[in-house]
Protein backbone atom coordinates (compact mmCIF):
# COMPACT_ATOMS: atom_id res chain seq x y z
CA UNK A 1 0.00 0.00 0.00
CA UNK A 2 1.33 3.44 -0.86
CA UNK A 3 1.91 6.23 1.62
CA UNK A 4 -1.11 8.01 0.16
CA UNK A 5 -3.27 5.10 1.27
CA UNK A 6 -2.08 5.47 4.84
CA UNK A 7 -2.91 9.18 4.64
CA UNK A 8 -6.46 8.45 3.56
CA UNK A 9 -6.95 5.96 6.39
CA UNK A 10 -5.53 8.43 8.89
CA UNK A 11 -7.89 11.12 7.59
CA UNK A 12 -10.82 8.72 7.93
CA UNK A 13 -9.85 8.03 11.55
CA UNK A 14 -9.74 11.79 12.21
CA UNK A 15 -13.20 12.23 10.63
CA UNK A 16 -14.65 9.41 12.72
CA UNK A 17 -13.05 10.90 15.83
CA UNK A 18 -14.46 14.34 15.03
CA UNK A 19 -17.89 12.84 14.35
CA UNK A 20 -17.79 11.01 17.66
CA UNK A 21 -16.83 14.23 19.45
CA UNK A 22 -19.75 15.97 17.74
CA UNK A 23 -22.14 13.33 19.09
CA UNK A 24 -22.49 11.47 15.80
CA UNK A 25 -21.39 8.05 17.07
CA UNK A 26 -22.04 5.21 14.69
CA UNK A 27 -22.58 7.51 11.73
CA UNK A 28 -20.44 6.91 8.67
CA UNK A 29 -19.12 10.35 7.91
CA UNK A 30 -17.04 11.63 5.04
CA UNK A 31 -15.22 14.89 4.50
CA UNK A 32 -18.14 16.64 2.78
CA UNK A 33 -20.60 15.69 5.53
CA UNK A 34 -18.15 16.74 8.21
CA UNK A 35 -17.68 20.12 6.50
CA UNK A 36 -21.45 20.63 6.40
CA UNK A 37 -21.84 19.66 10.06
CA UNK A 38 -19.04 22.04 11.02
CA UNK A 39 -20.62 24.91 9.05
CA UNK A 40 -24.05 24.29 10.58
CA UNK A 41 -22.66 24.21 14.11
CA UNK A 42 -20.78 27.46 13.43
CA UNK A 43 -23.95 29.03 12.01
CA UNK A 44 -25.88 28.36 15.23
CA UNK A 45 -24.19 31.21 17.07
CA UNK A 46 -26.07 32.80 19.92
CA UNK A 47 -26.49 36.59 20.23
CA UNK A 48 -23.65 36.70 22.78
CA UNK A 49 -21.19 35.29 20.22
CA UNK A 50 -22.17 37.58 17.35
CA UNK A 51 -20.15 40.60 16.43
CA UNK A 52 -21.64 43.71 18.02
CA UNK A 53 -22.40 45.38 14.69
CA UNK A 54 -25.92 44.96 13.43
CA UNK A 55 -27.29 45.97 10.08
CA UNK A 56 -29.50 49.05 10.10
CA UNK A 57 -32.84 48.91 8.27
CA UNK A 58 -32.45 49.14 4.51
CA UNK A 59 -35.63 51.18 3.99
CA UNK A 60 -37.66 53.71 5.93
CA UNK A 61 -40.77 51.59 5.39
CA UNK A 62 -41.26 48.93 8.09
CA UNK A 63 -41.38 45.35 6.91
CA UNK A 64 -44.62 43.45 6.43
CA UNK A 65 -44.66 40.10 8.25
CA UNK A 66 -47.22 38.54 5.88
CA UNK A 67 -45.10 39.34 2.82
CA UNK A 68 -42.03 38.10 4.69
CA UNK A 69 -43.72 34.78 5.48
CA UNK A 70 -44.61 34.39 1.81
CA UNK A 71 -40.96 34.96 0.80
CA UNK A 72 -39.65 32.48 3.40
CA UNK A 73 -42.12 29.84 2.19
CA UNK A 74 -41.59 30.52 -1.53
CA UNK A 75 -39.48 27.78 -3.08
CA UNK A 76 -38.67 30.00 -6.06
CA UNK A 77 -37.76 33.24 -4.31
CA UNK A 78 -36.31 32.83 -0.84
CA UNK A 79 -35.64 29.08 -0.79
CA UNK A 80 -35.30 29.34 3.03
CA UNK A 81 -37.07 26.04 3.62
CA UNK A 82 -34.59 24.22 1.45
CA UNK A 83 -32.20 24.29 4.44
CA UNK A 84 -34.30 25.54 7.39
CA UNK A 85 -37.43 24.19 9.03
CA UNK A 86 -40.00 26.11 10.98
CA UNK A 87 -43.65 26.51 11.87
CA UNK A 88 -44.93 26.01 8.32
CA UNK A 89 -47.32 23.03 8.47
CA UNK A 90 -48.48 23.62 4.90
CA UNK A 91 -44.93 23.27 3.56
CA UNK A 92 -43.77 19.69 2.99
CA UNK A 93 -40.12 18.72 2.80
CA UNK A 94 -38.57 21.35 5.05
CA UNK A 95 -34.83 21.33 5.49
CA UNK A 96 -32.91 19.99 8.44
CA UNK A 97 -29.56 21.30 7.33
CA UNK A 98 -29.59 24.72 9.02
CA UNK A 99 -30.97 26.04 12.32
CA UNK A 100 -34.70 25.76 12.94
CA UNK A 101 -36.49 29.08 12.49
CA UNK A 102 -39.20 28.35 15.08
CA UNK A 103 -37.62 30.52 17.78
CA UNK A 104 -35.26 32.70 15.77
CA UNK A 105 -37.08 35.84 16.94
CA UNK A 106 -36.00 35.02 20.51
CA UNK A 107 -32.41 34.18 19.62
CA UNK A 108 -31.53 37.07 17.30
CA UNK A 109 -32.34 40.77 17.19
CA UNK A 110 -33.78 42.36 14.02
CA UNK A 111 -30.35 43.84 13.23
CA UNK A 112 -28.65 40.48 13.61
CA UNK A 113 -31.27 38.80 11.41
CA UNK A 114 -30.88 41.53 8.80
CA UNK A 115 -27.10 41.15 8.74
CA UNK A 116 -27.39 37.38 8.25
CA UNK A 117 -29.84 37.84 5.38
CA UNK A 118 -27.96 40.65 3.66
CA UNK A 119 -24.58 38.91 3.86
CA UNK A 120 -24.01 36.16 6.41
CA UNK A 121 -20.33 36.03 5.47
CA UNK A 122 -19.79 39.12 7.58
CA UNK A 123 -20.48 36.91 10.61
CA UNK A 124 -19.17 33.58 9.33
CA UNK A 125 -16.87 33.70 6.30
CA UNK A 126 -17.43 29.97 5.71
CA UNK A 127 -21.23 30.00 5.72
CA UNK A 128 -23.01 28.38 2.82
CA UNK A 129 -26.08 30.58 3.25
CA UNK A 130 -26.43 32.82 0.20
CA UNK A 131 -26.02 36.58 0.45
CA UNK A 132 -29.55 37.71 -0.31
CA UNK A 133 -28.81 41.40 -0.81
CA UNK A 134 -25.07 41.69 -1.53
CA UNK A 135 -24.10 41.89 -5.20
CA UNK A 136 -20.39 42.73 -5.26
CA UNK A 137 -17.56 40.25 -4.87
CA UNK A 138 -19.64 37.19 -5.80
CA UNK A 139 -18.16 34.45 -7.96
CA UNK A 140 -19.73 32.39 -10.75
CA UNK A 141 -22.93 34.42 -11.10
CA UNK A 142 -24.91 33.87 -14.29
CA UNK A 143 -24.88 36.97 -16.52
CA UNK A 144 -28.65 37.40 -16.17
CA UNK A 145 -28.28 37.73 -12.40
CA UNK A 146 -25.13 39.85 -12.11
CA UNK A 147 -25.48 43.01 -10.02
CA UNK A 148 -29.01 41.99 -8.99
CA UNK A 149 -29.73 41.04 -5.37
CA UNK A 150 -31.83 37.97 -4.66
CA UNK A 151 -34.11 40.06 -2.40
CA UNK A 152 -34.84 43.77 -2.72
CA UNK A 153 -34.28 46.05 0.27
CA UNK A 154 -38.01 45.99 1.09
CA UNK A 155 -38.16 42.20 0.78
CA UNK A 156 -35.26 41.91 3.25
CA UNK A 157 -37.20 44.12 5.67
CA UNK A 158 -40.33 41.99 5.17
CA UNK A 159 -38.41 38.78 5.95
CA UNK A 160 -36.79 40.36 9.02
CA UNK A 161 -40.19 41.51 10.30
CA UNK A 162 -41.61 38.00 9.85
CA UNK A 163 -38.64 36.26 11.47
CA UNK A 164 -38.90 38.50 14.55
CA UNK A 165 -42.43 37.14 15.08
CA UNK A 166 -41.12 33.56 15.35
CA UNK A 167 -40.74 33.23 19.09
CA UNK A 168 -42.24 29.82 19.76
CA UNK A 169 -40.75 26.42 20.32
CA UNK A 170 -38.59 24.70 17.78
CA UNK A 171 -40.27 22.50 15.20
CA UNK A 172 -40.39 18.84 16.24
CA UNK A 173 -38.44 16.65 13.84
CA UNK A 174 -39.60 13.24 12.74
CA UNK A 175 -37.18 10.39 13.24
CA UNK A 176 -36.67 7.70 10.61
Amino acid sequence: MSRAGFGVHAAARRWRSAASAAGLRGVLIGPAVLAVVTLCVAAQATPATLRPDEAAPLTSVPGDAARGRAIVGDRNKGLCLLCHSGPFPEQPFQGNFAPDLGDVGLRLSPGQLRLRIIDGRQLNPHTIMPSYHRTEGLLRVAPAFRDKPILSAQEVEDVVMFLTTLQGAKTPRSTP
